[in-house]
């Protein structure tokens, strides 16, 4: 999965918007969205979110967790903490981009925000590097990914995928041959 893909999967969590127009509740596959009245808030997918904010129908409220304040406080917890705290959100790095590149103007301290999640983000990927650095130099086999996120998974796999096939083949090098005098595959 690369990192497109993973937004994506983002721009299906939802957001509070209020709109600037009237409109009936709409059928879509994913559920319902609506009804749309001017000045009532309402629950919708981020990618129609961001759709109504480039055509100016609408008004984006920036997620719980787009506070600074809250932002400070996961910061400050992630570098207290070895391991991983919980994210701020699920998507919090996806979101952050998608919101603050298209409705920056809707979210009060954008900058500060955008420093922040940049912030905790650094933390956490530093302390995956830690971990996955332990992982192979203890030689592993297996390893509990708590309170990673999607992104974050994504961003080390590939390292992680060959460091464990390296590793195997190192290994099985090191085994005896079978009985039948059978070589072992490199």
């Amino acid at each position: 999965m690369d990192p497109l893909e993973v937004e994506f999967l983002a721009e299906k969590e939802t957001v509070k918007i209020i709109p600037n127009f009237s409109l009936d509740k709409i059928y879509l596959i994913g559920g319902d969205l609506g009804p749309f009245n001017p000045g009532l808030p309402v629950d919708v997918p981020v990618w129609l979110a961001l759709n109504l904010k480039q055509r100016q129908k609408c008004r984006i409220v920036p997620p719980e967790w787009m506070d600074v304040d809250k932002l400070e406080e996961t910061r400050d917890l992630e570098r207290k903490e070895d391991t991983f705290t919980p994210a701020p959100s699920p998507y919090y790095m996806e979101l952050t981009k998608l919101l603050l590149n298209h409705a920056s103007d809707n979210i009060p301290k954008a900058d500060e925000i955008r420093t922040l999640v940049k912030d905790i983000w650094d933390t956490r990927i530093a302390k995956l590097r830690l971990s996955a650095d332990s992982f192979i130099s203890q030689q592993e086999a297996h390893a509990q990914l708590d309170n990673l996120t999607l992104m974050e998974i994504n961003t080390i796999r590939t390292f992680l995928l060959d460091s464990l096939n390296c590793m195997y083949k190192l290994r099985s090098n090191l085994q005896p041959a079978s009985s039948k005098g059978q070589y072992a595959d490199f």
